[in-house]
C-alpha cells in the first residue's frame, strides 16, 4: 500500500518534477517538492532539469540588452541603478554588449580591472590553478598561498599579509586588528578603543562600516550602529591633532582614504598624509590607509600614499589585486601589528585560496612588468592638462567645471543644480551612446578611471567624445 501510495503521488507530480522511473526518484522528488511547498515555490528540481546548461546557453540565441535589463529588474534586488549598458564580452580596455556595440571602459570596475579586462597572463594563471587545486580552506596549508604572502610582502615592503576577499572584508579585518593592537600593545582599557575616520569616507557597506559613514543613503534604516568611531573632516590635520590631544590615550587607529574616490575623487593637499603620519607616530596611533581603489598603480604610484612619501602602519588592498577575475583583498602590516592575531581569532574560508593566490601573484606581476604604473602617471598628467585647458574655455558659461585627480583616477565636477542634480547621469548616458563608459557620483560629478593599459590615442578619442557629450548635455540643461 505504501508503494502504491508513493506511486500515485509520483504520477500526480509528474508534470511538476523530473524523472519518476524508480521509487528512489519518487522519494527524492517528494523531498524536493516538500521543501518547495514550504517556500510556496515551484519544484527546484524540475526547474534545474528544464533549464539550459551553460554549454547549451552558449549555443542559443543571446538575450538582448533590453531582455537582460528587464530580467534583472524583475528578479534582482534594487540596490543598484545601473547605466543602461549590458556587458557581454570584454578584452583590455574594450567592452561589447549583446548586440555587438563596442565601448571603451572608463570605470574599470572601480579599479578592479587596472590590468585591463581578461588580461591573458592572469587568465592563464587562473586556468592553470583551476586544473590542479581551487580551494583548501585555511584549515590546511596549500601550495600557493605561502608564495603569495611572501611575494606581496616583499613587493610592498611589509612583513605580514592577512588575506581576504572583498575590500569591505579587508577593512573590517583591519579594524579588528587595530582594536586588538590597541588592547594588547597600547594598553587601551577593554571595549574603549576608538578608530578615527574622515567625513565623506567610503570603506564599504557592512554594518560596522556604514556606522561611521557620513552619507545618509548609506545609513538610512540600518541602525542601530556599531560604536567606537570618531569622525573628523577630511584633509584637516589640525582636527586630527585636536582629537588626539583630547582622546589619544584611547585611539588605536586613524583610517583614511589617500584619495576619496566614491566621494568624487577628492585629492587632499600635498603633505596631508605626511602630517597625519607624524601625528599618529607622536600619539602612538596606527595610520591605516585604505588603498582598495587607489592602490596598485591607479594613481600613478604603487600606492597613493607614496605621493607623500609615507609608509602607513597598515595598508588595505583589494580590487586590482584580483586582476578583475577573482575576489582578492587583504591587509598589509609589519609583524608588530599583524602578530596580534592568534589562531582562531580571525578567519576566511576563501581568503588565501589557491586560486586567489595564483591570481594575486600574476596580477601584481603584469602590473609591474608591463609598465602600467608609469603609463597611469603619464596619461593622467596628459588627461588633466588637456581637460583643464578645455574647462578654461567654458568659463563664460557661468557654470562650475572642475577637473581633478591623480594618475588615471580622475573626475570632473559641474554645478550640482544642473538638470535637477542629474547632469552627471545624463552626461554619462550620452557618453555611453558614443562608446565611452564612465560613472556618475553624487549627481554632479563624473568619475573617469580607465584600465591602466589604455593608450594615448584611446585617451584622446575619449576626450573628444566626453567634451562633445558635455556640450550636448549642457544644451539640454539650458532648455530645461
Amino acid at each position: 500500500l505504501k508503494l502504491q501510495f508513493l506511486y500515485l503521488i509520483g504520477i500526480s507530480l509528474y508534470s511538476h518534477s523530473a524523472k519518476m522511473a524508480t521509487r528512489g526518484a519518487v522519494k527524492k522528488c517528494l523531498e524536493v517538492c516538500s521543501s518547495c511547498a514550504a517556500r510556496k515555490a515551484p519544484c527546484a528540481k524540475a526547474i534545474v532539469e528544464t533549464a539550459p546548461t551553460f554549454a547549451n546557453r552558449k549555443q542559443q540565441k543571446p538575450l538582448s540588452s533590453q531582455e537582460l535589463m528587464k530580467m534583472e529588474g524583475d528578479f534582482a534586488a534594487k540596490n543598484y541603478a545601473p547605466l543602461p549598458v549590458v556587458f557581454a564580452k570584454a578584452q583590455g580596455t574594450k567592452v561589447w554588449d549583446p548586440e555587438g556595440k563596442e565601448y571603451t571602459d572608463f570605470l574599470s570596475a572601480y579599479s578592479a580591472t587596472n590590468q585591463g579586462h581578461n588580461h591573458p597572463r592572469i587568465v592563464a594563471a587562473m586556468k592553470d590553478q583551476l586544473d590542479s587545486l581551487a580551494l583548501s580552506s585555511r584549515a590546511y596549508y596549500n601550495s600557493v598561498f605561502p608564495q603569495f604572502a611572501e611575494f606581496i610582502t616583499k613587493c610592498t615592503g611589509y612583513e605580514g599579509f592577512l588575506p581576504a576577499n572583498s575590500g569591505a572584508e579587508a577593512v573590517e579585518a583591519a579594524v579588528k586588528m587595530a582594536r586588538k593592537w590597541g588592547y594588547k600593545v597600547k594598553g587601551i582599557p577593554q571595549n574603549e578603543a576608538i578608530v578615527v575616520v574622515a567625513t565623506e569616507n567610503f570603506h564599504g557597506r557592512t554594518i560596522s562600516i556604514v556606522s561611521f559613514s557620513t552619507d545618509p543613503i548609506a545609513k538610512e534604516n540600518y541602525g542601530p550602529f556599531t560604536p567606537g568611531f570618531e569622525v573628523i573632516d577630511f584633509n584637516e590635520p589640525e582636527q586630527l591633532e585636536a582629537l588626539f590631544k583630547e582622546k589619544g590615550d584611547k585611539i588605536c587607529a586613524f583610517l583614511v582614504e589617500p584619495i576619496q574616490g566614491e566621494a568624487g575623487v577628492f585629492v587632499p593637499d600635498d603633505g596631508y598624509l605626511r602630517k597625519c603620519h607624524e601625528l599618529c607616530k607622536k600619539y602612538n596611533v596606527l595610520q591605516m590607509s585604505d588603498e582598495v581603489q587607489t592602490g596598485f598603480g591607479r594613481t600613478g604610484k604603487l600606492f597613493a600614499s607614496d605621493y607623500d612619501d609615507v609608509k602607513p602602519d597598515v595598508i588595505i588592498v583589494g580590487k586590482a589585486l584580483s586582476g578583475g577575475l577573482y575576489p582578492v583583498s587583504g591587509v598589509l602590516a609589519d609583524k608588530t601589528v599583524m602578530d596580534v592575531f592568534e589562531p582562531g581569532s580571525h578567519g576566511s574560508t576563501f581568503g588565501g585560496s589557491p586560486i586567489a593566490a595564483a591570481v594575486g601573484i600574476e596580477a601584481m606581476t603584469v602590473l609591474i612588468e608591463e609598465g602600467m604604473i608609469d603609463n597611469s602617471y603619464d596619461l593622467g598628467v596628459h588627461w588633466r592638462a588637456t581637460l583643464s585647458d578645455w574647462a578654461a574655455t567654458k568659463k563664460d558659461d557661468g557654470h562650475r567645471l572642475l577637473v581633478r585627480g591623480r594618475g588615471l583616477l580622475n573626475a570632473i565636477e559641474v554645478d550640482p543644480e544642473l538638470l535637477g542634480g542629474k547632469f552627471a547621469y545624463a552626461w554619462c548616458v550620452r557618453c555611453a551612446k558614443e562608446g565611452i563608459l564612465a560613472k556618475p557620483t553624487h549627481g554632479n560629478i563624473v568619475r573617469f578611471s580607465p584600465p591602466l593599459t589604455i593608450t594615448k590615442d584611446e585617451v584622446d578619442h575619449a576626450i573628444q567624445v566626453i567634451t562633445k557629450a558635455y556640450d550636448e548635455t549642457m544644451a539640454e540643461a539650458k532648455k530645461a
